[in-house]
């Protein structure tokens, strides 16, 4: 678009709210100037110039009408031009001064404009500062900060320090109304001359559940998010905002999509975890873009109620910043734990409360010319604890009581003690000031409190259920008492209480009747009206069912709310929405119905547990074991398959296997008659696992295959999500390929394991790459290819680097099996123990008897007999234990040659032919011809040719592939110098 509209307002006298509809009403024409795409100049009433609005000094539409248009010249355009870019608006001195830090705003400097004999200084325009109201942008000295100047002192230094380049964050600790907010505010009008942006971050008792809230809520600001945008205008505005910070298009597609907005993050090749630190990253990208142009005053607000994905977020910009010009400002109460002092660029400020001269000295300063007698300001000083807001408000309150003679005790009897942990002569004084403004005032006041801290006209409006320009009043008198802040103007105003405790003192006056009529009128309108805030914040609306007493729908939209945090990958904030729900269930009747959500929140509970504790924690096993319960009761066949199968998954992740084979048994009975074919795959896949594992690897290689048969990759795309996180297609293909290999079959394993890594990759699915991976390298340990072992090792361990993906396997395992491969035994040891070490420090279970023969192995080796029959001791321990029997024939093979080599050669032969044995009976032909190689070398060395031979020779003539792999290899060898 090359041509827009020139706007020149010439009255420095107008009045401020002039001055702001003004501003806001150039930036909505420069909206819809960038909602166009037609190419044709755009024709306005008020002229034409180069896509540039200007608003100067200063007052509406009508009265610039009235004025004419100033300077349709090429020259003023030209000279507009080089003030700013296409599509900005520019403000002179005056205008500045009128709106005050209402918006963020850029000094240009001096510039020559036509209609002036001297240079006029000129101001862009950016957007809305996230100031909350005028109140606070222009009028945050009503309350004077007393007491603190050391404090307001240090926050100039930090300021200054962070202007030069060397990041500074100050956690300022304080109890509720000590004045937190006020410093900061207090800090941003000192340096309000300097050339800075300003970011606000604010938490909330209701979102303390909700993953990035507060980062979502500023984003949606920056953008200039309107109500009425369409979800096209609305990424059109992301991207404008976003195209200078991000560092790839992926960058905006997954900031679009935290946005809720159409994107394509999801055809990006990310696991879940990398796809969060991406998201992270993205988000930290946009603060370093901002901070390289000026600096920023960074201000995060009540970090007590932060959720858990902010505070992770956070933690990473603590860091980033320090080599930013950013000040970072943070704001809680004592009561919050955090871990981020004692960094260096980290300073810690405590506000106590105040003395009794500084109280007095607040007393006096916020009368005024008000008579106040010394008796009434000592006890305001008593009473209010030398806590600012305590002070502040009491003080109004007496103030507004000047025709009673006893004020401070008319004041504190106006109310009953508060139901909240509001203290008392805040509450007193609160509602004393609330029944002064009027019953109107007082309602609106209440039903905003039951809103929540901040609220918007637009949903005020039909909950409060009064005309606008009664509700209008009303809030217009809150907002002048100073009880409110607002931003905007009716209907698309948003208002915030002045502080929590004012908003919980507030809420504390409603009956508990009328609280709850109050959230259930909020609840209907939300899935009335606001179906799309429904949608983004299912929790609120499940707050206020709650309020309501609604309880089963509030239930149910807890669970919603849960699903919709795991979604976005917030699986604690999922947990707690999950939680909640399952809390306010105790207090239904035991029923069908009560079951039937109990179930669903318990499978939703064990999945979002799994990612956040592991698969084997015990919160899992009792969250599936209750669903299994419920399930079993009500007879609900496809939930009972569920909780079957999540308490088969926590029981194979620990390693059980003899618990999870009677769970695999009965998921393949359930649906063996079924015609669900996603079921019927989970139920094999079950069982592959479970099987190969278990010591039956020929069972396990049929259900691999019919799992191979039943697996579709679009059909099953959802399987990578819910069930283990990995791909059923790719486990199928790479569980045959060693099973296959067990059961003599080398060239089709590989071949198998090949299909694995090519359907991941098809897929792009990282998790279910890196296992194939990781198999292909086990499977490589087995060939005897130790160098191609390690060359896939390293592509899993990259992929899992890269991707934050888990193992499911020690890796360390893998590489101690090539080093002993490649005949270094000392490395293995090495890298063996730190890998069983680390295995069991994160409660890994599964593939321990495997580490542990490859670790007595090591050590037979290096000929540490001892060590090695000890590492067998644990390993045959944990076999018997846990009931992975897959590796029994080489515990006891490796057993044997140990023995062997301490001239124990009865016991030694016994165990070599047990081992031998086992694998007959599991049909694991490598493993035979294992053992059977290693009894024939010791019988040849006995001298016992012939029967070395006779043992050996029909082992090794059962195979018909494989024979340039290392153990067919070594027994043609073998049975060459037997003959």
């Amino acid at each position: 678009m090359g041509d827009g509209v020139l706007i020149y307002f010439g009255y420095p006298e107008a009045h401020e709210d002039d001055a702001e509809r003004a501003i806001r009403s150039g930036l909505a024409v420069i909206d819809a100037v960038s909602r166009l795409a037609t190419p044709e100049p755009l024709n306005v009433r008020l002229g034409i110039a180069s896509g540039v609005v200007v608003v100067g000094d200063l007052i509406g539409a009508g009265a610039a009408q009235e004025r004419g248009v100033v300077g349709e010249t090429p020259n003023l355009a030209a000279r507009l031009q080089a003030l700013a870019q296409p599509g900005t608006l520019v403000v002179a001195e005056g205008t500045r001064r009128q709106i005050g830090g209402l918006f963020e705003i850029e000094d240009l400097g001096p510039q020559d404009l036509a209609g002036f004999s001297e240079a006029q200084r000129a101001w862009r325009v950016i957007g809305d500062s996230g100031v909350l109201s005028r109140f606070e942008a222009l009028r945050s000295e009503a309350t004077p900060l007393v007491g603190r100047d050391e404090e307001l002192e240090l926050l100039a230094r930090r300021w200054q320090q962070a202007k030069a380049g060397e990041g500074r964050v100050v956690l300022i600790s304080g109890e509720p109304g000590i004045g937190k907010s006020r410093l900061t505010a207090e800090l941003t009008q000192r340096i309000e001359s300097d050339p800075h942006t300003r970011l606000r971050y604010f938490c909330s008792p209701h979102y303390q559940d909700s993953a990035l809230h507060p980062f979502i809520t500023e984003l949606e600001r920056a953008a200039g998010f309107a109500r009425d945008d369409t979800v096209e205008h609305r990424l059109s505005k992301l991207r404008a905002l976003l195209a200078h910070g991000a560092r790839s298009d992926d960058e905006i597609e997954l900031l679009a999509e935290l946005l809720l907005l159409p994107n394509s993050a999801a055809d990006l090749n990310l696991s879940p975890q990398r796809k969060r630190e991406k998201l992270f990253e993205a988000l930290l990208h946009q603060l370093e873009a901002r901070a390289q142009g000026r600096p920023l005053l960074m201000v995060f607000e009540d970090a007590h109620w932060i959720d858990p994905t902010t505070r992770e977020l956070l933690d990473l910009t603590i860091d980033r910043i320090r080599r930013l010009p950013v000040l970072l400002i943070v704001t809680f109460r004592p009561e919050f734990q955090q871990a981020w002092g004692g960094q260096p660029h980290v300073t810690m400020l405590a506000l106590n409360r105040l003395g009794e001269r500084d109280v007095t000295a607040l007393v006096r300063e916020l009368a005024g010319n008000a008579p106040l007698g010394s008796d009434i300001v000592g006890e305001i000083v008593e009473r209010t604890d030398g806590v600012p807001l305590f002070v502040e408000e009491l003080t109004k309150a007496v103030l507004e009581r000047a025709d009673q003679d006893n004020r401070v005790s008319a004041v504190l009897s106006a109310s009953p003690l508060p139901a909240l942990a509001v203290p008392s002569t805040l509450h007193a004084s609160l509602i004393a000031r609330l029944d002064r403004l009027g019953a109107a005032a007082k309602e609106v006041a209440q039903i905003g409190a039951a809103l929540g801290r901040e609220f918007s006209y637009e949903l005020l409006r039909p909950v409060a259920q009064r005309d606008d320009a009664e509700l209008q009043a009303a809030l217009a008198r809150l907002t002048e008492a100073g009880l409110l802040f607002c931003r905007g103007a009716p209907p698309h105003a948003s208002y915030l209480f002045k502080h929590a405790l004012v908003q919980d003192a507030a809420y504390g006056t409603l009956l508990r009747a009328r609280r709850q009529e109050l959230h259930a009128r909020v609840a209907a309108v939300l899935e009335q009206r606001f179906a799309d805030l429904v949608e983004r914040q299912p929790e609120l609306l499940a707050h206020h069912l709650m309020g309501a007493g609604e309880t089963a729908p509030a239930v149910a939209q807890w669970l919603k709310a849960g699903r919709f945090a795991m979604a976005r990958l917030a699986h604690l904030e999922a947990i707690a929405h999950i939680e909640r729900g399952l809390g306010l269930l105790r207090s239904l009747p035991e029923d069908p119905a009560r079951d039937e959500l109990e179930v669903d929140l318990q499978l939703a509970l064990g999945l979002a547990s799994i990612t956040v504790k592991g698969m084997s924690s015990p919160p899992v096993q009792r969250a599936y074991a209750r669903a299994h319960e419920l399930a079993e009761r009500r007879g609900d066949q496809g939930k009972l398959f569920q909780a079957l199968y999540g308490l088969w998954q926590n029981n194979s992740g620990s390693g059980r296997i003899l618990s999870a084979r009677p769970l695999s048994d009965r998921l393949l009975r359930l649906t063996a008659e079924g015609t669900d074919s996603g079921l019927r795959l989970q139920a094999h896949h079950s069982a592959w696992t479970t099987l190969y594992l278990g010591g039956a690897p020929a069972e396990a290689h049929e259900h691999a295959e019919a799992g191979r048969r039943l697996y579709d990759p679009e059909e099953h795309a959802s399987h990578r999500h819910i069930y283990g996180g990995h791909d059923p297609g790719a486990c199928a293909a790479y569980s045959a390929g060693q099973v296959e290999w067990l059961l003599g079959y080398p060239t089709r394993a590989l071949a198998s394991m090949t299909e694995a890594i090519a359907l991941a990759d098809r897929i792009a699915h990282p998790f279910s790459r890196e296992i194939s991976l990781q198999y292909a390298a086990l499977l490589h340990s087995h060939r005897g290819e130790p160098e191609l072992a390690l060359r896939r090792l390293g592509e899993a361990e990259r992929l899992a680097a890269e991707q934050r993906v888990a193992f499911i396997m020690e890796p360390r395992f893998v590489r101690g099996a090539a080093h002993i491969a490649q005949g270094a035994a000392d490395e293995a040891i090495v890298c063996i123990l730190d890998g069983l070490a680390h295995w069991k420090s994160i409660g890994g279970a599964a593939w321990l008897p495997y580490g542990f023969c490859l670790l007595a192995e090591a050590l037979r080796q290096e000929g540490d007999h001892r060590q090695a029959l000890a590492a067998l001791d644990e390993g045959l321990k944990t076999m018997e234990a846990t009931g992975e029997h897959m590796w029994d024939a080489e515990l006891h093979r490796v057993n044997g040659l140990v023995l062997v080599a301490r001239n124990q050669l009865d016991e030694g032969q016994a165990r070599l032919k047990q081992a031998i044995q086992i694998a007959r009976q599991q049909r694991a032909k490598s493993l035979e011809l294992r053992a059977a190689t290693s009894l024939a070398r010791l019988w040849g060395e006995q001298g016992r040719r012939a029967e070395a031979s006779g043992l050996l020779a029909p082992v090794y003539g059962w195979f018909t592939e494989g024979f340039d792999t290392a153990d067919l290899k070594e027994a043609a060898a073998l049975l060459s110098e037997l003959r």
